[in-house]
This record gives structure tokens, sequence and C-alpha cells, in this order.
């Protein structure tokens, strides 16, 4: 080593190149510029800051899609509007028919009401004729059958032939009045003159000809002679149930045919015999 290599003086100087000094000047100025701003933000007022936000880019497809979408919310409030509206006018229609359906309804039980009451004012008009005609029929009956004077006197004068066609006329004043009766109220206990039981029916048709009956039937079955039920004549008292002990009587009136007070729900009405037949029968005429 040379001896002259440690003394600094002797040191040769090293060459740098451009581009090395261009770039150490180049930071040496950034870093006075930065100096030079910072001392200047420092001394100067604040200023706001605006800050820019960048928006994405939109993808077609994405676009198209919610465009779609919309349109699809768009159609489905208009089908619930409309189906609103449907309903809507469905109930009010069914509401007005309904309406309509209750009037008719009432104007037709109205009608029925009127109808009915008509009916029973009708009925009960015709029942009202129906027994002012039997209480005309009755007093004539009772007049016709009342004792004129002097009759005794020539009944016991007249033959035995007149005697006959005197009683033929009682039997007829007792089936006359007891086919009055028919369609009377039958009443256990009543005694006339809209309502009957079998026993003061009988009672009372042979009351028309002056002949007293006892008032039951037990003792109507032996008032009279004992007659067959072969040799029945019209007028005969026919009873059922044994003689003396006898629960119900009828009156025979020709034809195999009885007329009786039956029972609440037939009231008086006029039977065949063959289909309910007595178990005796007694005459008193």
């Amino acid at each position: 080593m040379s001896h002259t290599a440690q003394i600094p003086s002797h040191r040769k100087p090293r060459r740098r190149s451009s581009s090395a000094m261009a770039l150490r000047a180049g930071v040496a100025g950034g870093v006075l510029s930065t100096i030079a701003v910072v001392g200047s933000a420092g001394s100067a007022s604040a200023e706001p800051v605006t800050e820019t936000i960048e928006m994405p880019a939109l993808n077609p497809a994405d676009l198209s899609h919610a465009v779609a979408q919309s349109a699809q919310a768009q159609q489905q409030v208009a089908f619930d509007q409309e189906l609103q509206a449907q309903e809507d006018a469905a109930a009010a229609k069914a509401a007005k028919a309904a309406k309509t359906a209750k009037a008719e309804a009432l104007r037709e039980a109205e009608a029925e009401r009127a109808a009915e009451a008509k009916k029973q004012r009708e009925e009960r008009e015709a029942a009202a004729e129906e027994r002012a005609s039997r209480t005309a029929e009755r007093t004539s009956l009772t007049t016709t059958s009342a004792p004129q004077a002097g009759t005794a006197t020539q009944t016991s004068t007249t033959a035995p032939s007149t005697s006959s066609n005197s009683s033929s006329g009682s039997v007829d004043t007792v089936i006359a009045f007891l086919k009055a009766q028919v369609g009377d109220a039958y009443v256990l206990g009543a005694t006339g003159p809209n309502s009957w039981d079998c026993s003061s029916l009988v009672q009372a048709a042979f009351r028309q000809v002056n002949i007293d009956l006892p008032r039951v039937s037990q003792d109507q079955s032996t008032a009279g002679t004992q007659v067959g039920l072969s040799n029945l004549q019209v007028g005969d008292i026919l009873y059922w149930g044994a003689a003396g002990s006898a629960w119900h009587t009828g009156v025979y009136i020709g034809d195999g045919k009885y007329l009786d007070a039956a029972n609440p729900a037939k009231g008086v009405v006029i039977q065949d015999l063959s289909g309910y037949p007595a178990t005796g029968a007694v005459r008193v005429l």
C-alpha cells in the first residue's frame, strides 16, 4: 500500500453520475415542497374537503332484470286491484240479491198469513151459519114433537094402524135430530147443543119424542126391550159392552149404519156397523 493512501488530502474524489445527482435533487425538492405545503396548511384556515364517491358500473343484465321485476310488481298491483274490485262488486250483488229475497219472503209470509186469516174467518162464518141452521132445525123438531091439545083423546080412540104410523113418525123425528148433529164435537160429559158424548146425544134424540132415557150408557143398555142384532129396526139403541155395563151407545139408522158421538177425533158421525159391530140393542119405540 502506498504511504500516501492514508492521507485524506491525497485521496481522489469520486465522481458522481448525473442521474444520481438528479435523483438526490428531486428528493430534496420533494422534501422541501412537503415542508412548504405543511407550513402553508398550518398557517391558512381549514377548507372543507369534498369527497367524490365513484359509483360502480352497472351491468346491463342486472339492469334488465331490475326493470322486469318492477314491471311484474306493477302488474301484480294492478291484478290485486282488479280482483278486489270484482270481489266488492260480487259482494254488493249478493247483498242486493239477499235483500230482494228477504223482501220476497216477507211478502210471501204476509200473503200466507192473510190467506190463513181469511180461511179461519170463512170457517168461523160457516160454523156460525151451520150452528144457526141446526138451531132452527132443532126448534122446528121440538115444535113438531110437542103434544097438541086433544092428542091424548084422539090416540085413545084411534085404530091400531094409526098407532103404528105415530111410532114411525117418532122414529123419523129421532133420526132427523141425530142427523142434524153430525159434525158436532165429542166432549166427555157435554150435553149439547154443539158438543156431546155418546149417551147424552142418544138421550137428547129420544127426548124429542118425549121418551126420557137414562143419562149414562150402562143404564141405556137396559132401558128397553132387548133385540137381536139380526133383527134391528131403525131407531133401535145399540150398545157396546155387556147389558147393564155398556161403555158406549149409538142409534141404528138403517142400511147397516149407525149414528153416534164416537170420540174426540171423529165427533158426531155416521158409521158402518160392520166395521165396528155392536154387542147388543134395545128397542124403546
